[in-house]
């Protein structure tokens, strides 16, 4: 599996119970703000699946927002806000732990 699947999959996971959460709170989410590295691992499949209006903002990084439009700016738990940067960071370890000669001999 490519690492850009891989972080994709975890990536749905996350915004699924992401918007669980918001909506066991009592909020409807219908809007994600995305950073351009999120939005990398991001498919029109994805965001379909989601039925939420996205919107990109250059400054979130690798961060998203989870919304509930209504209540925006007014209240603060009627959004999260979650990133893919330790994801990404553990995924690229993963990667260096399995190109030392130590590891690779252990894996053949």
């Amino acid at each position: 599996m490519s690492n850009k699947n891989n972080v994709s999959l975890h990536i749905i996971d996350l915004l699924t119970s992401t918007i669980s959460e918001l909506k066991e709170e009592g909020f409807e989410p219908d809007l994600i703000l995305v950073g351009p590295e999120f939005k990398k691992y991001l498919s029109e499949e994805m965001i379909g699946m989601l039925k939420m209006k996205v919107y990109y903002i250059e400054e979130l990084g690798s961060d998203a927002i989870i919304a509930d439009s209504k209540y925006l700016g007014q209240l603060k738990k009627a959004s999260k806000r979650i990133s893919i940067e330790p994801l990404l960071k553990e995924l690229e370890w993963e990667k260096v732990l399995k190109e030392l000669p130590e590891i690779k001999e252990e894996l053949e």
